[in-house]
């Protein structure tokens, strides 16, 4: 199937140009999956509310207790004015901070974790709901990457806003009621002031700072991309010495993200350096205002003591606000690019209301079709052909006269822009995928294989066979022996992409793997083409007997493989110029004729 991916590289990535949404877009996008543990959310936020509670009252206890230490030094009753009580309750309510608080964790995890497994997960399958024309533009390793930041930034947005956010928001209003009930307003002024202030600069600064991030997070996905590319196509880079080559582009890469990085982090010190300003400001003046009142009488040393363990108390998670708020900032941007992937525009659907295929006799029938992957270069103008039941039709014609699109058309990895394709009389847009594809069993030109064991790529075709069934099929294709040779049999391993099988040893997996699934129909995309010629005609044999009683489309570029066919298409620039029996057409001289004696020159064999 190589015939047209350059077409479609032409075609701008949807991607790239989708806006990015607004935050609070993005937030919405979250809250269904949330929804579900709602009755956890409930649940955790009783228990933040406590744990806040807890720690709001440990300054005031420890406010009574240093008022209550107004003894004399050395005096013999010093012990027995020590409140044994209140030294015990500041004990368990710092004890209470941390229960309530690993409590809530405990409640929330679930939840955590089970939004991100759904969004992982429904993000999956919508990838392999994408069409191929998505598959053959994106870039694995940069994309591996935009998913894996996203699921990261589903666990961080929920801790931190439920951890941290709304944790550092009760306490601080918890905080600000005592201050301006039990003293003067100035001191809930002050801290209100010092907040409004901090939360401003944070914000602003890092929305100014959030595009260096971002630039860095391109950077970082591209310079993946870059080094996952070069490694699979290790064989490649390794053909043409190009291995220094492939270092300096990387190197390029690194270096953009280097210089990146660094502007970041000079960015991020000065946001840290402001942040203490305001924090340390606001201390000061708290402090001197508190020294000022125990100095007059209207204080107590324990206020003193009271107001210095508030400041700490709320310096510490604000001191972290910043961060998390750069943390949440970058979160939404990293989900935000996940969601762009979710709504990515299925090219191929089911139809509302789709039923399943119905395949009576295995009729096959083209009408009309015209196709194009890109609007500028059609492909396919009007071709029309039928496969009766159980019977083979084989496609032959020159490379790019859009053979291999045919394959794809029915297999419906791209929907058609004119004409109809039937099967059985049920045109088949209007079925479901999932039915139509179950009934197509497709032996491709170029054999992909995964990084598994043979057997598991054999069983493939129909996950759960059985071991004997497995052995049966590979029997079939002819490479049961080969596989029994090796030390491991069908444990061995076969590389990533099925490297280490030569290109007949994964076409015969490919048959072995069609075998197993058994369909009604038959697809063979050039399914010889890796193979030598003695392997060839044992192979074409047992295509034969695997293509016999049911409907089969063969493309071919060798026309001796063809012979045998019910019927013989001959396409040309995306037209037919001619079809009929290979007799028939040789009898008639023309196109077909014309290819034969040319093949015929080359392959006296």
């Amino acid at each position: 199937m190589h015939g047209h991916a350059a077409g479609l590289t032409r075609l701008p990535p949807a991607a790239a140009t989708a806006a990015p949404r607004s935050d609070w877009g993005t937030l919405a996008r979250l809250l269904p999956y949330l929804w579900r543990y709602r009755w956890r959310v409930g649940a955790a936020l009783v228990f933040l509310i406590g744990a806040k509670l807890a720690n709001v009252g440990v300054p005031l206890l420890l406010k009574r207790l240093v008022d209550a230490l107004s003894v004399k030094p050395g005096d013999p009753a010093a012990l027995l004015v020590v409140p044994v009580g209140l030294v015990v309750a500041y004990g368990a309510l710092r004890l209470s901070t941390s229960l309530f608080t690993e409590l809530r964790e405990l409640i929330f995890a679930k939840a955590t974790e089970g939004t991100a497994r759904s969004i992982s997960l429904q993000v999956f399958r919508h990838l392999h709901a994408l069409s191929l024309r998505f598959h053959l533009e994106r870039q694995t390793g940069g994309m591996s990457r935009d998913i894996e930041r996203g699921t990261r930034a589903v666990q961080s947005l929920i801790s931190y806003t439920v951890y941290n956010v709304l944790p550092t928001l009760i306490e601080v209003t918890l905080v600000l009621a005592l201050l301006a009930i039990k003293f003067d307003a100035w001191f809930a002024w002050i801290t209100l002031a010092a907040l409004v202030l901090y939360i401003a600069f944070t914000i602003t600064f890092t929305e100014w700072r959030t595009k260096f991030r971002r630039h860095m997070n391109e950077l970082d996905s591209a310079a993946h991309s870059r080094a996952i590319d070069a490694l699979l196509n290790y064989e490649t880079v390794k053909y043409f010495n190009n291995e220094e080559f492939e270092a300096r582009r990387y190197d390029e890469n690194l270096e953009k993200l280097r210089r990146a990085a660094l502007k970041s982090q000079s960015t991020l010190s000065l946001l840290n350096t402001g942040q203490q300003l305001i924090i340390a400001t606001a201390l000061v003046a708290m402090l001197w205002r508190a020294t000022l009142g125990v100095a007059q009488g209207r204080l107590t040393l324990g206020d003193l003591v009271m107001i210095n363990a508030f400041m700490i108390q709320l310096y510490i998670p604000l001191n972290f606000l910043g961060v998390i708020y750069r943390e949440i900032k970058q979160g939404l941007t990293d989900l935000d690019k996940m969601f762009t992937l979710l709504d990515r525009n299925r090219e191929v659907d089911d139809a509302p209301g789709a039923q399943p295929l119905q395949v009576r006799f295995g009729a096959v029938r083209f009408e009309q079709v015209s196709f194009a992957y890109d609007p500028d270069r059609p492909i396919l103008h009007d071709v029309s052909f039928e496969i009766p039941p159980g019977k083979t039709v084989a496609v032959v014609g020159p490379s790019g006269a859009g053979k291999s699109t045919l394959a794809r058309l029915l297999y419906r990895f791209y929907d058609i822009q004119q004409g109809a394709i039937t099967i059985d009389g049920q045109e088949i847009r209007s079925v479901t995928q999932a039915s139509l594809r179950a009934a197509i069993g497709i032996v491709p030109q170029d054999t992909v294989l995964f990084n598994d064991t043979v057997e598991y790529n054999i069983a493939y075709g129909r996950p759960g066979a059985s071991h004997d069934e497995v052995v049966a099929a590979a029997s079939a294709a002819h490479i049961h022996a080969f596989i029994a040779a090796t030390p491991k049999g069908y444990e061995t391993m076969v590389g990533e992409r099925g490297l280490k099988l030569s290109g007949g040893e994964k076409q015969r997996v490919a048959i072995a793997r069609t075998l197993l699934k058994n369909p009604p129909l038959l697809i063979f995309d050039e399914a010889t083409s890796a193979l030598d010629s003695a392997n060839e005609r044992a192979i074409q044999a047992e295509l034969k007997r695997l293509s016999q009683g049911k409907t089969a489309l063969v493309i071919a570029h060798r026309l001796s493989t063809v012979v045998d066919a019910h019927e013989i298409v001959v396409l040309e620039a995306g037209r037919v110029v001619e079809r009929g029996p290979h007799a028939e057409l040789l009898a008639r001289g023309g196109r077909y004729a014309q290819m034969w004696r040319l093949q015929a020159r080359h392959e006296p064999d």
